[in-house]
């Protein structure tokens, strides 16, 4: 059994409870444009498993069926105990690859990509990661280790996550000799010299310790958070797409054909000799990195949190209909993708005024004559008001952006 769906309302919860607790010890973590960056990643990363093809699940199920070497048995104990504890092992390879190498980095890169570090960047999640991740995995499937028990230990292992992603909790003691813990996965985090590529595991540190890949957070060394090649940018398409794009660009920039393959699995942030000299990388200062922060109105910030809580309520409608109609699951994900994009733009202090009315006309088109194909008439009705709700407040934000359209220039 998958337990994130019923974890989620506790998500939403704690993190609300987080931000509380640091406005009132004044040591606040939470940005509101960070967090709905973060939140509209989550978002995107659970809407798009209805269209995207579940590769990874296909295989799992061929090697269950006929080539296991046998099968544990999911009634006893010791079955959960041996998978929880070798999911992560195998985790901590997957992670790890993540992070060393160009092409996995590529779909682990937007979990990394917040500047803040608070239970809001737990669910910070990226949409690619059907096309690689699941090879890692493959061993549990193959010494038996039953689909539903792969599932539940999968789904708890997520979930112990979450509550690690938070500054307010102080270091842990001997806990934290066998398990992650929030002081030493900020460190993973982290973008200083010292903690750069460390503390991999999911729920036991032992790997890391076992691997040498561990380090203990320094007091005399705050973590700086976010990713050395800084996308500044909330557009949570960008976020998931730069580095294929980045090694695509490097791909067909090189002349030498050892290079061109080379770029796929080379050390994250190597770039063929060539290219370097012609494209070379910005140098990256934690010392001296300044946050992506644009100054925008409130209005404009009002507006982008009344669409991350919209797309929240509508989130599971999208789920329940592209279940039941494909056609229509793609439709509206598209829809979504285009708000969080367009609320993006709004978000960084540019405007998004073409863009806006763009999507409110397509919205308006679905709404009118997309009923009469799924039969979801309610749906149409709320889709209706919520596009002429803003309408209205489309001419006060083009005017508000106009006012400030060098925010996005100095952020």
């Amino acid at each position: 059994m998958d337990y994130v769906p019923l974890a989620v309302p506790f998500f939403l919860l704690a993190i609300l409870l987080e931000f509380i607790f640091g406005w009132l010890k004044n040591n606040n973590t939470y940005r509101l444009n960070d967090t709905v960056s973060s939140l509209f990643m989550g978002s995107l990363s659970t809407a798009s498993k209805i269209v995207l093809i579940g590769v990874g699940g296909a295989v799992f199920y061929a090697i269950e069926t006929h080539y296991a070497l046998w099968r544990m048995d999911d009634s006893l104990l010791i079955t959960w105990i041996f998978a929880f504890v070798a999911y992560d092992l195998c985790y901590y390879c997957f992670h790890r690859i993540g992070h060393e190498r160009q092409i996995f980095w590529a779909s682990h890169v937007a979990h990394h990509q917040s500047e803040e570090y608070n239970l809001s960047t737990a669910l910070r999640q990226t949409s690619s990661s059907f096309l690689l991740n699941w090879i890692f995995y493959v061993p549990l499937f193959l010494i038996g280790v039953p689909a539903k028990v792969f599932v539940s230990v999968a789904s708890i292992n997520l979930i112990y996550q979450f509550w690690v992603h938070s500054q307010h909790i102080p270091k842990l003691g001997w806990y934290e000799l066998f398990f992650v813990s929030p002081s030493n996965h900020r460190v993973h985090h982290a973008t200083n010299d010292i903690y750069i590529d460390k503390n991999y595991g999911g729920v036991f540190i032992i790997w890391d310790r076992m691997f040498g890949t561990f380090q203990e957070e320094q007091e005399d060394e705050p973590c700086v958070y976010g990713i050395r090649g800084p996308i500044r940018s909330f557009n949570p398409l960008w976020a998931n797409i730069h580095i294929y794009l980045g090694i695509v660009k490097d791909f067909f920039r090189t002349e030498k054909f050892k290079d061109k393959l080379r770029v796929l699995v080379a050390r994250t942030g190597w770039q063929p000799d060539d290219v370097a000299k012609k494209f070379p990388s910005k140098e990256y200062n934690p010392k001296t990195y300044i946050k992506f922060d644009p100054k925008v109105s409130k209005l404009i910030s009002f507006y982008g949190f009344i669409q991350l809580i919209v797309l929240a309520i509508i989130g599971p409608f999208i789920i329940e209909y592209g279940s039941s109609n494909y056609i229509l699951g793609v439709i509206y994900v598209g829809m979504l993708v285009f708000t969080m994009v367009s609320t993006s733009r709004w978000l960084e202090g540019r405007s998004a005024m073409y863009m806006e009315i763009s999507r409110l006309f397509i919205f308006t088109i679905v709404g009118l004559f997309g009923s009469q194909y799924s039969q979801t008439y309610d749906a149409a009705i709320y889709l209706l008001i919520y596009t002429l709700i803003n309408l209205i407040a489309l001419p006060f934000l083009g005017k508000i952006s106009n006012n400030q359209s060098t925010a996005y220039q100095h952020g």
